[in-house]
């Protein structure tokens, strides 16, 4: 929504400028990461406001270290999000993929340059091309995630960026 995109902003933005700061981590709420956009607001009359692409690349760009708290599932432009973090932590138990091409999309936000920089060609092709969701397991083989956790992602997520 455009709330969740101001808020990542204003967010990203404040913390960059607090001295104090020393690391940034994204958690999503209620057990899931992000499922990604709501399709019903793409063909809404045209927005004004932040928009996802420039909001990961300015994730990406960030001094501070940034760190990705993924529950349950980073879909979509959540997966999106995640992969603009410098570092990615997930629960056991999470999913991630980019589905819109199952609906005849391709990812909006840069993904789709994301993905094979970080785990290969190939592998990014299959995810980008199939829509399959994959479990935290494949995703750390890939090299998608950075740690897998059976506890807490949160205070796991806040370990990692205190350690770098």
């Amino acid at each position: 929504s455009l709330a969740v995109l101001q808020a990542l902003e204003d967010g990203l933005k404040k913390a960059d400028a607090d001295p104090s700061v020393k690391a940034v981590m994204i958690c999503g709420e209620n057990g899931k990461f992000s499922a990604g956009a709501d399709i019903r607001g793409f063909s809404s009359p045209k927005r004004h406001g932040a928009a996802l692409g420039p909001i990961v690349s300015l994730i990406e760009s960030s001094e501070k270290p940034v760190v990705a708290a993924i529950e349950g599932v980073a879909l979509g432009g959540g997966l999106e999000v995640a992969l603009g973090c410098h570092y990615r932590i997930a629960h056991a138990k999470a999913r991630m993929g980019l589905p819109e091409v199952t609906i005849g999309l391709l990812p909006g936000a840069e993904g789709t340059q994301r993905l094979p920089r970080l785990i290969g060609v190939p592998a990014a092709l299959d995810m980008i091309t199939t829509g399959k969701h994959i479990p935290a397991t494949e995703a750390l083989k890939l090299g998608l995630i950075d740690e897998i956790v059976e506890e807490n992602t949160i205070e796991a997520a806040v370990r990692l960026a205190n350690k770098v």
